[in-house]
C-alpha cells in the first residue's frame, strides 16, 4: 500500500470513529432534554440505532448506496453482505446510524421500543442509503444535476429530520404537552448539564463528520473545513441565545440547539464557503431553529428535543445556503445562479422521499403493532414499563 493511501485510510477510520462517538452525544442530548423516567428507553434506542444499523447497512444498505450497478441513478445493486471495501463501509455506516438517531429524540417518551426497532432497519438499510446513492455514489441522478452536499445537510440531516416529522405526526404529542385550549406547555428535561455535555460531544464528533468527508488527508486543506464548522456552530449558538431572550431570559435549550443548528447548516457547504459565509450561515441557522421549534410546537407537533427543526429545517437551509455562499459559483460572492435549481430540486426530492417513505413505513408499523404505549405506561415512564428498570436509583418492583 502506498504511503498516501495508508494516510488517507487512517484519517477516514479516525474520522469514522469521531462520528461514531456522536452516538453517546445524541444519547446525552435526548436524555437531558427529556424526563428521567424515560432515560433507559433512550439509551436502548440509541444503542440499537448503531447496532441494528451496522448489521442492516452491512447486509443491504451499503449495496443500495454503492453497489456496482446503478438502476437509473436511483439506487444501486450489488455488494450485499459486504466483502471488501471496508473503509467506505465503516465511514458510511456511522452516518447511517446518525440519520436513525435523529428520529429517536423527536418521538421520545411515548413510543413503543418494539415498534421503534422495526423502523430502524428501514431508515438505515433503505431510506438513507438510496439518498446516499443519489448524491455521493458518483452515479446518482442528483449529483448529475450538479447538486452539492459535501458532508450531509441533506443526505443525513434532512433524511433524519423529515423521518422524525413523520414519526411525531403519527405518534402524537406527549400527555400534558398541550392544555385543554391546545396551548403548548413546557415539559422540563431531566438534566441540562447532560444535554450540554451531549452537544459538546456532538460538536467534537462533527469534525469527523465534516472534515472526514474530504476522504483524504493529503493535499486537502482540512483545517479550513474545521474552521468553517467551528464558526457556524458558534454563530448559531449566539443568535439562538439572543433570539430566545426576546421573550424572556436566555434559554439554555435553545442556545444548545442553536449550536447544533449551525453545525447542520454548515455541513453541506463546509468545504465550499469561506469564513464569512460560514458565520452568516450559522447566524441565520440560529434564528431559524428558534422560530421553527416554536412554530411547530404551536401547530401541535410535539418534538421532544427539537430534532425536526435542528436537522430537517436547518438541513434545508444548509443545502440552499450552498447556492448563496459557494465561493466559486454562489449568488452572494459571484452573482452566480447555477446552483439554485439543483439545490432546490435536492431539497424537494430528499424531503419528499424521507417524509413519504418514513410515513408509510411507520403507518404500517402503527397499524400492525401500535407505535404508542398506553396512557398508564406513558405516565409511569418507559424505563419501568418497557425495560423493567430505572436509570437512577435502586430497582423498583411492582407491588
Amino acid at each position: 500500500m502506498e504511503l498516501t493511501t495508508y494516510v488517507n485510510n487512517l484519517w477516514i477510520v479516525v474520522a469514522g470513529i469521531l462520528v461514531m462517538f456522536m452516538q453517546p452525544g445524541f444519547m446525552l442530548v435526548e436524555t437531558g432534554f427529556t424526563r428521567s423516567k424515560n432515560s433507559v428507553n433512550i439509551v436502548m434506542k440509541n444503542f440499537m440505532d448503531f447496532s441494528v444499523g451496522a448489521i442492516t447497512y452491512w447486509a443491504f444498505g451499503f449495496g443500495l448506496a454503492y453497489g456496482g450497478i446503478s438502476v437509473g441513478g436511483f439506487l444501486a445493486y450489488g455488494s450485499f453482505f459486504l466483502e471488501g471495501d471496508s473503509i467506505n463501509y465503516f465511514f458510511q455506516v456511522v452516518f447511517a446510524a446518525t440519520a436513525a438517531t435523529i428520529v429517536s429524540g423527536a418521538v421520545a417518551e411515548r413510543t413503543k421500543f418494539s415498534a421503534y426497532l422495526f423502523f430502524q432497519p428501514f431508515i438505515c438499510g433503505v431510506i438513507y442509503p438510496i439518498v446516499t446513492h443519489w448524491v455521493w455514489s458518483g452515479q446518482g441522478w442528483l449529483s448529475e444535476l450538479g447538486f452539492i452536499d459535501f458532508a450531509g445537510s441533506g443526505v443525513v440531516h434532512m433524511v433524519g429530520g423529515f423521518a422524525a416529522l413523520a414519526g411525531i405526526q403519527i405518534v402524537g404529542p406527549r400527555i400534558g404537552k398541550y392544555d385543554e385550549d391546545g396551548k403548548p406547555q413546557n415539559i422540563p428535561g431531566s438534566s441540562m448539564v447532560a444535554g450540554a455535555l451531549g452537544v459538546f460531544i456532538l460538536w467534537f464528533g462533527w469534525y469527523g463528520f465534516n472534515v472526514g468527508s474530504a476522504l483524504s488527508a493529503v493535499d486537502v486543506d482540512l483545517a479550513s473545513i474545521a474552521v468553517t464548522t467551528t464558526l457556524s456552530a458558534a454563530a448559531g449558538s449566539i443568535t439562538a441565545m439572543y433570539v430566545s431572550m426576546i421573550s424572556g431570559k436566555p434559554n439554555v435549550g435553545m442556545t444548545l440547539n442553536g449550536a447544533l443548528a449551525g453545525l447542520v447548516g454548515i455541513t453541506a457547504g463546509c468545504a465550499n464557503v469561506n469564513n464569512l459565509g460560514a458565520v452568516l450561515i450559522g447566524l441565520i441557522s440560529g434564528v431559524i431553529v428558534v422560530y421553527s421549534i416554536n412554530f411547530l410546537e404551536r401547530q401541535g407537533f410535539d418534538d421532544a428535543v427539537g430534532a425536526v427543526s435542528v436537522h430537517g429545517i436547518c438541513g434545508i437551509w444548509g443545502v440552499f445556503s450552498v447556492a448563496i455562499f459557494d465561493i466559486s459559483s454562489g449568488l452572494l460572492f459571484t452573482g452566480g445562479t447555477s446552483l439554485i435549481f439543483p439545490q432546490l430540486i435536492g431539497i424537494l426530492s430528499i424531503s419528499a422521499w424521507a417524509y413519504g417513505t418514513s410515513y408509510f413505513v411507520l403507518k404500517v408499523i402503527d397499524s400492525a403493532l401500535g407505535l404508542r404505549v398506553t396512557v398508564e405506561e406513558e405516565i409511569a415512564g418507559l424505563d419501568a414499563t418497557e425495560h423493567g428498570t430505572i436509570a437512577y436509583g435502586d430497582f423498583i418492583t411492582k407491588s
